[in-house]
């Protein structure tokens, strides 16, 4: 249900505002352009709002621990961060073999020093617990999918070992296996050894050993989970769903202004946000909501938006610099250049933005959704926030420098250029702001004291 009200200005020309009333947002209306999701419940969340006290805390240790690489010089935290809003405040991330924290990380030194820039930004984590985030990744190479053995599609086929709680646990078994993120080069530790003799199950066989063999770890995987009675017990699928457990609860962000707007609160949201929604959601406007709909803003589909391509790549093209999205898992030439539409939930917090994370600010990726084809051959390449290195330094724009390389993901793109008058960008902002829960801008309490093996904290 919605109301219609006539309003007269004063020039005495009339204009028409739909405005959602509070019965509307209580039918449950579908989401979409035109339409508001319902807010957030805990009936939406893995956990159902009830998750386990002792589960969550061995995931937070878990997560913040340098055990779980194979030179024990990183952890998942070290990408995302409690301290960097649960990414890295990096266009691309510097793993293995870096040093620091967030933007001050480098790229390490000597026989340390990284590779290659991980190719892809590090993807903020709020509100990944939710159930509908069924398919992760920039490309969406992991997916629910009951057909399979395990219950997912991943890059692990067949090999991927059952018991996985949900995707984000799914999703939990990967970053350890990249040589650039977590595991480390060929031979240079026992983890990496493990990959070489026998692939992905001899890195998780490998790391669970690690954890079998500390005798506090073994106590709280004892006191989670009923399966595990002896060190032997413990997989590296238990410590999956734990990180998960920890990801789901303690990064749900769901009481911003606008999820309390939805729940009735009609002040929660300032005027210029409201103004800023209907733009949003209008098809008439900025039409946002075309892709990014639902409870979490995402359709949870893939789109090719004329993203600037930044950094090595995924070795695709003729310079192996290119990243063909999507496509890379489907062989669909309909998804060159797509990437998966993300959650705009916290988004002020989440910068940078894109898949390579090219830009750097909210206003600058807006400014792209409007006019992605003329915003691409424009980028400004000094948005990109990478610590320098000369030889990474040589890769990073090689696409971007290339006039047919730049052509080819203009043609790709899917959405039309839009006009909005000053005061409407403004105001989307705002709305966009409007998406960012208080309990998210400070979430140093989330990052625990100290950890089970005596390792230090991530850095």
């Amino acid at each position: 249900m919605k109301t219609i009200r006539i309003i007269r200005r004063s020039d005495g020309v009339c204009r028409i505002l739909a405005v959602f009333t509070l019965s509307f947002l209580s039918t449950g209306a579908v989401a979409g352009p035109g339409f508001l999701p319902d807010a957030p419940k805990d009936s939406d969340y893995n956990d159902n709002g009830a998750p386990d006290p002792a589960k969550v805390e061995l995931g937070r240790e878990l997560f913040f621990d340098k055990i779980l690489s194979g030179n024990e010089n990183i952890s998942c935290a070290t990408c995302h961060h409690a301290l960097t809003d649960t990414g890295d405040g990096l266009s691309l991330p510097v793993g293995e073999g870096g040093k620091g924290l967030g933007v001050t990380r480098d790229t390490g030194s000597g026989a340390d020093e990284i590779h290659e820039r991980v190719p892809r930004n590090a993807p903020p984590v709020f509100n990944l617990g939710a159930r509908e985030f069924t398919q992760l990744f920039h490309d969406g190479r992991l997916a629910v999918d009951a057909r399979q053995p395990s219950g997912f599609i991943s890059p692990a086929g067949d090999l991927l070992p059952d018991g996985l709680e949900n995707a984000l646990a799914a999703q939990a078994m990967f970053p350890v296996t990249s040589a650039t993120e977590m595991l480390g080069q060929t031979g240079e530790n026992s983890v990496a050894i493990a990959a070489a003799a026998d692939g992905l199950p001899g890195i998780w066989a490998e790391l669970a050993k690690r954890l079998q063999n500390s005798p506090e770890y073994v106590a709280r995987f004892a006191a989670v989970y009923d399966d595990v009675s002896e060190p032997g017990d413990i997989t590296y699928v238990h410590a999956a769903n734990a990180i998960a457990a920890f990801e789901g609860a303690v990064w749900r962000a769901d009481n911003s202004p606008f999820d309390r707007f939805l729940r009735g609160e009609r002040g929660a949201m300032s005027p210029a946000a409201k103004r800023g929604m209907r733009a949003f959601y209008l098809k008439s406007k900025g039409n946002c909501a075309s892709c990014h709909s639902g409870t979490f803003q995402t359709n949870h589909g893939f789109a090719a938006i004329a993203m600037p391509q930044i950094g090595p790549g995924k070795g695709d093209g003729p310079t192996s610099r290119e990243d063909f999205g999507r496509f890379r898992e489907t062989g669909d030439m309909a998804d060159m250049f797509r990437f998966r539409v993300p959650t705009l939930r916290n988004v002020a917090l989440t910068a940078p933005y894109g898949h390579a994370g090219a830009y750097n600010s909210l206003e600058a990726v807006v400014r792209h959704h409007l006019d992605p084809v003329n915003s691409l051959w424009s980028y400004d390449q000094s948005q990109a926030t990478m610590p320098s290195r000369d030889d990474l330094d040589y890769l990073d724009f090689q696409v971007m420098n290339n006039p047919t390389l730049v052509q080819a993901i203009a043609d790709a793109n899917e959405l039309s250029p839009v006009k909005l008058s000053k005061r409407e960008f403004r105001d989307l902002i705002e709305f966009l702001r409007a998406l960012t829960d208080p309990a998210s801008i400070d979430l140093r309490g989330d990052v625990p004291t100290s950890l089970p093996s005596g390792n230090t904290l991530a850095e």
